[in-house]
């Protein structure tokens, strides 16, 4: 018991001290990741198959709607199902991981109210799952680059950084929206609708040198505002090359959006976990 006690963050706790108790609950985290992955696939016939055929079909009924009917075309040189399945690929781990992580603490309402631990534990575990789903669905990107012939160049080394960027994009709007979920179970209801016109306002199905045919356009500054857009265009110049377009400059707001949003979102999340119990 004495040995638990150690371990326990009671409210009012310097802020030095919850970052170390949050290190001492990584366990926990693993444990509700461990979880939240075996229920996600659990009495299921493919299990984690549906990591791949999720993306895989996706990618059929976006290729055929937006390549053939809408006519659209990807960068010159890159074979449009790749563009569209890298695309989908990135969105999937930012989309799935912020829904996820928005959930976190109402999906964990059972531990919130028996026992105190870093609360911040929950949204991490989400990523966790994110992850994974992400790795298994990369292994999709490969199977479809090797049967269009398309090999990786050295702009593979930067793709870590642009995984990193997603995890902590969704980290920074999911943690927000955890918070309100909590007081404002309509929030469950707008997440879904969030992700569906993200999709459609990120260069998915169609390629960022598209819009800079637009520049005198009034939208054009707002779009690079988009933190998903210079997300999706390194990523997607990663696994396809520099015949993929990516501006480089759209990272500077990205990764200066990203970082304003976090802090924030962090700051907030740590007031508010306090009184989540109050509100389950």
């Amino acid at each position: 018991m004495a040995q638990a006690e150690e371990i326990v963050i009671k409210p009012g706790h310097a802020a030095k001290n919850y970052w170390r108790d949050l290190l001492k609950s990584r366990e926990l985290l693993w444990i509700l990741a461990k979880r939240d992955l075996s229920v996600r696939y659990k009495q299921t016939t493919i299990g984690a198959g549906w990591a791949l055929i999720r993306p895989f079909a996706t990618t059929i009924v976006m290729v055929f709607a937006f390549g053939k009917v809408a006519k659209l075309k990807g960068d010159l040189g890159v074979p449009y199902p790749l563009m569209v399945l890298a695309g989908i690929t990135i969105w999937s781990l930012f989309a799935n991981t912020f829904t996820q992580i928005s959930h976190s603490i109402l999906l964990n309402s059972n531990l919130i109210t028996k026992v105190y631990f870093p609360r911040l534990v929950m949204p991490l575990s989400s990523v966790v799952v994110g992850l994974v789903d992400f790795l298994i669905s990369l292994m999709l990107f490969v199977i479809v680059a090797f049967w269009y012939q398309y090999f990786p160049t050295e702009n593979l080394i930067y793709l870590p950084l642009f995984v990193l960027l997603t995890l902590l994009s969704s980290l920074a709007f999911g943690l927000f929206f955890s918070v309100v979920n909590v007081r404002f179970r309509d929030i469950a209801q707008l997440v879904p609708f969030l992700v569906q016109i993200g999709f459609y306002a990120c260069p998915i199905a169609y390629s960022s040198s598209q819009v800079e045919m637009s520049r005198q356009v009034w939208w054009y500054d707002f779009y690079y505002l988009n933190p998903m857009v210079g997300i999706i265009d390194g990523f997607k110049w990663c696994l396809l090359g520099n015949a993929s377009f990516f501006r480089v400059e759209s990272l500077y707001s990205t990764v200066g959006f990203v970082a304003v949003v976090l802090s924030i979102a962090i700051y907030y999340f740590r007031r508010q976990e306090n009184s989540f119990v109050d509100y389950i």
